[in-house]
């Protein structure tokens, strides 16, 4: 099992419409039959307006398959699209972390 954590460093005063991206987007793939993601943001963190989406997935070919062939319908890809139109202008930068769950 994998865990997958998608950090995204916002601009002031964006955080709150970064975090309804990420929740919309896990509800979205919940419907689709993907886990669901846990959504956080900094309480005391490397930087402020820190945004953290996690997910597990049993290995980084499931991973890879979700991520260039999203599971769900035509509407549903539109429906993410729409989620996530304009994101860019709510972060500075952001990184990707990949953990092997050992325990």
């Amino acid at each position: 099992m994998y865990l997958i954590r998608e950090i995204m460093y916002c601009k002031p005063g964006k955080v709150r419409p970064m975090v309804e991206k990420f929740v919309g987007m896990s509800k979205l793939g919940e419907k689709s039959g993907m886990r669901g993601m846990r959504v956080m943001t900094d309480f005391s963190a490397e930087r402020y307006w820190t945004v953290v989406a996690e997910m597990e997935v049993p290995d980084l070919g499931a991973f890879e398959k979700m991520m260039s062939a999203p599971p769900g319908s035509s509407d549903d890809m539109k429906k993410m699209e729409e989620i996530m139109k304009d994101y860019h202008d709510l972060v500075d930068s952001g990184k990707r972390e990949i953990y092997k769950i050992e325990g």
